[in-house]
């Protein structure tokens, strides 16, 4: 009996699309992604700290939402560099 990735492999391959490489990641790089994961997700919870500090201090609906533009900016930038750490780590791996 196969099982639904079985199936849904051969599913792709009767659509002509090529089945996902299977590269084994060695278990260095395993553990660099992970710590990279794990730094990523502090500074997101440092950033989200500050930012609940900082809209408890502010009255002004003007510096409220400027403070709200700039938490956004600063969390996708973090996300985005996150995100290309741990892709370079895939790649060098």
């Amino acid at each position: 009996m196969k099982s639904a990735y079985e199936l849904a492999l051969e599913r792709m391959e009767a659509q002509g699309i090529e089945r996902p490489r299977e590269e084994a990641i060695a278990d260095e790089v395993k553990r660099a992604i992970a710590e990279a994961r794990r730094v990523t997700e502090a500074k997101l919870a440092e950033l989200e700290i500050l930012h609940r500090d900082q809209m408890a201090k502010l009255d002004d609906f003007g510096k409220r939402q400027e403070q709200e533009e700039f938490y956004r900016r600063e969390r996708d930038r973090l996300v985005r560099e996150g995100e290309a750490s741990v892709e370079k780590l895939r790649r060098s791996g």
